[in-house]
């Protein structure tokens, strides 16, 4: 599975691709296949997000996880702090990441 990521422009958060418009939450992400250059190109000229690129992903029992620990990190939020992570009620957030 293919996802895309990028950042806000306004913002500067991490973002996700769902098919039709961009999330803060790696699971509304949709799998873009073959059509994620088409897909960049197109959501960076419009300027709705900033360096937009397809990451490797797959999904388990607790949903998209991005295959590569960096875009990981990218998906769920600081190591360091787990209280400020998109998750923060969720025990097990660090070891998501993992």
């Amino acid at each position: 599975m293919k996802i895309l990521t990028g950042n806000d422009l306004k913002t500067g958060e991490v973002i996700w691709w769902t098919g039709t418009d961009w999330s803060i939450h790696v699971n509304d992400a949709v799998d873009v296949g073959d059509r994620a250059d088409e897909i960049a190109a197109r959501e960076e000229a419009e300027r709705r997000v900033n360096v937009p690129y397809a990451v490797d992903a797959e999904t388990d029992d607790q949903g998209i996880r991005p295959s590569h620990i960096k875009e990981r990190i990218r998906a769920l939020g600081p190591t360091v702090r787990p209280d400020l992570t998109l998750k923060p009620a969720d025990p097990t957030a660090g070891n998501w990441v993992i």
